[in-house]
């Protein structure tokens, strides 16, 4: 049996007892995983029903991957940049792929306890008040207002004499 599993942004085609790389998946070597988004499956030629469908996988190690060097060059510029970068890998070893994906069922004790609880806490609850006005605002208000009649218009300065001016002045 096989099936096309989607991690990472990526599409693998996996089987049982594969090996596969990919993307880094949160865990540590030795913990089981399970790659819930199964996009085909089939065994052979006949193709099965992927809805609730799982793909349980292994970790095998945390890795990274091999450098990639990034070299930025503009000429004529004297700009060049080398950079370099490492993605950090997951190995997986695919242990079983059929499985239900486990959803989380909701408790019947807890629904029936919280249907009695909006019964009894709509009769009892008061209306909710619109908040008052808080006191801080209106001495913040006061604030603002001695601040603006601080700030007076500014005093423009007297224009500068021209020289023929400072002839007559010089004449009186």
């Amino acid at each position: 049996m096989f099936a096309v599993v989607r991690t990472g942004g990526k599409q693998y085609r996996v089987a049982e007892g594969d090996m596969i790389t990919v993307e880094k998946i949160a865990g540590e070597a030795g913990d089981s995983v399970s790659l819930g988004d199964v996009l085909m499956a089939g065994d052979g030629g006949d193709l099965k029903d992927v809805k609730d469908l799982t793909v349980a996988a292994e970790i095998v190690e945390q890795g990274k991957g091999d450098k990639v060097l990034v070299f930025k060059k503009k000429r004529r510029h004297n700009y060049r940049r080398k950079n370099g970068h490492r993605q950090q890998l997951t190995t997986l070893k695919i242990t079983s792929i059929g499985g239900a994906a486990k959803k989380a069922a909701p408790k019947k004790t807890a629904a029936a306890k919280d249907e009695g609880d909006t019964a009894e806490t709509a009769k009892a609850a008061p209306a909710k008040k619109a908040p008052a006005k808080k006191a801080s605002t209106a001495k913040a208000d006061e604030a603002a207002a001695t601040n603006d009649a601080k700030k007076a218009p500014a005093k423009k300065a007297p224009a500068k004499k021209t020289a023929a001016k400072k002839t007559e002045d010089k004449d009186a």
